[in-house]
């Protein structure tokens, strides 16, 4: 089983309304939210729906244990650490638990107090296109493991100017 990013691109203006209550259940509340979910039928047919307002891909645990040690949030606030996934779940550390959701071995929702959803910054030099399909050289839709690419422009941080 393979893990699955996935990040909304568009905002609320236009959406037909399974779209909104697929987004909502997703926990896809605004653009740049990310989530990750398992590589499921189900998770298949959601993203389906909304399709034309997101863009998802494969993703690896190396890349998925930088954007939670980076941007990963718990209850109340805080950065999720390697300390708080140690004390809140089985997992020893932020790594063991990505390559366990990477193989499908664990959930988001194995580490108590973890929130379903990455708030990410714009990506470095903005997105392709907004409106078009990955394919036709835009943002949405399925990328495949061009979705890293994304999620790390999306992480970069910004060069400091003299």
């Amino acid at each position: 089983m393979v893990a699955v990013a996935v990040v909304r691109v568009r905002g609320h203006a236009k959406i037909k309304r399974d779209a909104v209550e697929t987004m909502n259940m997703m926990k896809l509340n605004r653009v740049n939210h990310c989530v990750l979910l398992p590589d499921t039928k189900t998770t298949k047919g959601m993203i389906l729906v909304v399709n034309d307002f997101v863009t998802w891909g494969e993703i690896g645990h190396e890349t998925i244990a930088r954007m939670l040690f980076q941007r990963g949030e718990v209850m109340g606030g805080g950065r999720l650490t390697d300390a708080y996934v140690k004390d809140n779940s089985k997992f020893t550390s932020i790594l063991s638990f990505a390559k366990a959701f990477e193989k499908g071995e664990a959930k988001m929702s194995d580490v108590k107090g973890l929130k379903p959803m990455i708030r990410l910054p714009p990506p470095r030099k903005g997105y392709e296109s907004t409106r078009r399909a990955y394919n036709d050289g835009g943002s949405l839709g399925y990328r495949g493991a061009d979705i890293e690419e994304l999620v790390s422009r999306m992480l970069e941080k910004p060069k400091e100017e003299k």
